[in-house]
């Protein structure tokens, strides 16, 4: 497997364990979601609402590269976020549909990256205004590993409100493969 197939099976897992997330959320009532449960975004709506968040700061990070900029075209038009613990959807059903949209644009603008887009050197600044050069590809790996932080916290999180979301391994979308 090649560094872009990599990073389309975390755009598809990515995709696979929102969905089981939300779908499990979506059996809790408002305050059950919105209850402060001693995390670092506090409720399971406000750690979603982080993801949301740190995935649209990101993407528009990237849509600024000329390759990226049509395949992140409409995610770059987003009004940006204020700060990393903001709740830009206190309603659970209107979160959702922006992770889904999201999480339909990261599947279609994974799939147009080519190898030599993933040794690009990206320029950005931080949250803090912070100037930063890194290979677009050790980015897109936190871009991955951020959400799989923050979703391990919601696990934990609907655990605690007596939801089981099941399997979470990356491993249930790697294929089993013949040996040689």
């Amino acid at each position: 497997m090649g560094l872009k197939e990599h990073f389309e099976l975390m755009a598809a897992y990515n995709q696979w364990m929102n969905e089981k997330i939300y779908g499990a959320a979506r059996g809790l009532e408002q305050t059950e979601l919105a209850k402060d449960r001693g995390a670092f975004f506090g409720s399971i709506l406000g750690t979603l609402n982080h993801i949301v968040i740190g995935d649209t700061i990101w993407l528009k990070r990237f849509a600024v590269h000329p390759t990226f900029s049509i395949a992140l075209k409409e995610v770059s038009e987003l009004p940006s976020p204020n700060k990393l613990n903001d709740i830009l959807f206190e309603d659970f059903a209107a979160l959702s549909e922006r992770r889904a949209w999201l999480d339909n644009h990261i599947i279609g603008w994974v799939g147009t990256l080519s190898d030599d887009d993933l040794n690009v050197v990206l320029r950005y600044q931080n949250t803090k205004g912070v100037p930063a050069n890194r290979r677009f590809s050790s980015l897109l790996q936190h871009f991955f590993n951020h959400q799989t932080h923050h979703r391990g916290q919601v696990s934990t999180l609907l655990s605690q409100a007596g939801v089981d979301i099941g399997v979470t391994d990356l491993l249930a979308l790697i294929p089993d493969e013949a040996l040689r």
